[in-house]
């Protein structure tokens, strides 16, 4: 197949593109490198550099026919989100509909999309499955929850099939070492972790240790970019051969205590790693779970590498030869 894949060259793009060209697909990668690292680009692929609210980019990518799009090409910080929405709506809300649009102009039928467990908002329950109250309270994780209800309509009015796959905590690198590029200033744990543990930040912060968990911080379900990567290619797989969209979480189903990370990333790094606790901060839940029966049971998929010494060791790996 002829796939585009738009923010290819970022973390977890690149991770789809390493499980696509395995495969043997024929790849073409849209990334405006603001997030993307030109170290995980792959020169037997071909590469637009641009923005995909451009149509004349979306027009080079559809010049010849695309079989499936898998999108990438978000802005993903939730504080962020919140003082700044106006860059939110162009990039994710807007980006998103130009290249919905252009999907169907050029008839390309199947979508692959990254969403988020954002869109569910606080837990009301855990794990958290997908019939979950779905309110998100950060403008983030609302775009992500407006981009699914497009594509619900997309499915009704176009045909268009799509697969929205509500990620929680991904993290890890590839376990070969083909993936060379870091995420560029990253906002969650692990990856801030490896940044005080090879020296490119002095330290960082644990937000809160009073939460009702066993350690008093709080509990996140962390998945491995490999993982992830395997289920996206499954997921087209589902929503081509059955020709019907599909929405999944994907998690591991088990949780780790930010302190007990900390902990296992002093042991995988052989040093101390320099932090402080400070406060909790607005709108952290003690505890995230999920649930990923329903892609266990439609897709076939089982996380393999989302152990935590997998996770920290892969990452490590990368981080420990800046």
């Amino acid at each position: 197949m002829r796939v585009l894949v738009t923010g290819g060259a970022g973390y977890i793009g690149s991770h789809i593109v390493l499980e696509l060209m395995e495969l043997g697909h024929e790849i073409i990668i849209v990334d405006d490198m603001e997030k993307g690292n030109e170290a995980n680009l792959f020169p037997e692929n071909e590469f637009i550099k641009g923005e995909i609210q451009d149509p004349e980019i979306l027009k080079k990518a559809f010049a010849k026919k695309v079989d499936a799009v898998f999108h990438f090409a978000a802005w993903k910080a939730a504080g962020e989100s919140m003082t700044d929405p106006l860059k939110y709506t162009m990039n994710n809300l807007n980006g998103t509909f130009t290249l919905l649009n252009a999907m169907i102009q050029y008839g390309c039928q199947y979508i692959v999309f990254s969403s988020s467990a954002a869109v569910y908002g606080a837990p009301k329950y855990l794990p958290i499955d997908e019939n979950h109250p779905l309110q998100p309270e950060n403008y983030y994780g609302y775009t992500k929850l407006c981009i699914e209800e497009n594509l619900e309509w997309f499915d009704k009015l176009k045909g268009l099939k799509s697969a929205r796959l509500r990620y929680f905590n991904a993290a890890g690198y590839d376990p070969k070492g083909r993936i060379k590029g870091i995420e560029k200033t990253p906002a969650n744990l692990l990856p801030i972790i490896m940044e005080a543990a090879s020296g490119i930040r002095n330290g960082f912060q644990i937000y809160g240790n009073d939460y009702e968990t066993e350690d008093g911080t709080c509990v996140r379900d962390y998945i491995h970019v490999s993982d992830l990567a395997k289920a996206h290619v499954l997921a087209l797989n589902y929503i081509m051969a059955n020709n019907q969209s599909l929405t999944v979480n994907l998690g591991s189903e088990s949780g780790y205590s930010v302190k007990e990370m900390t902990d296992l990333s002093e042991k995988v790094v052989g040093k101390p790693i320099s932090h402080v606790t400070g406060p909790r901060r607005l709108g952290d839940p003690a505890k995230l779970l999920a649930s990923s029966k329903k892609a266990r049971e439609l897709l076939n998929w089982k996380p393999i590498y989302s152990d935590a010494e997998t996770l920290l060791s892969s990452m490590w790996n990368l981080y420990k030869n800046l």
